[in-house]
């Protein structure tokens, strides 16, 4: 809990150091959140395979199969979400490098 404390601090100060949109930011901190939390899910989804495989219970290990496929969704979920990020990212600071600076 300490280190996602510093984290933000850190992102804050980070965002306060660089010119850029507020809303940009607010972008970037809604897309990692929704990584976060499909990453969340997988961390479940694998508890739970790993248990129902343990299990030998064979309605179990049927039910693995869907789990499994959740899994594989959730993973181009979160290929998406990073390649839209380093997308926004790249376009962010490129629009960025182009504004004047005020000297």
């Amino acid at each position: 809990s300490s280190n996602k404390k510093k984290l933000k601090q850190q992102a804050k100060q980070d965002s306060e150091d660089v010119n850029g949109d507020p809303e940009i930011w607010a972008s970037f901190d809604q897309s990692f959140k929704q990584v976060q939390s499909v990453l969340d899910r997988n961390r479940v989804l694998i508890q739970q395979v790993n248990d129902n495989h343990q299990s030998k219970i064979p309605h179990n290990m049927v039910e693995n199969v869907a789990l499994i496929q959740e899994l594989n969704g959730n993973i181009s979920k979160v290929v998406s979400l990073y390649s839209d990020l380093s997308s926004n990212f790249s376009t962010a600071f490129h629009n960025d490098d182009e504004q004047p600076k005020n000297s």
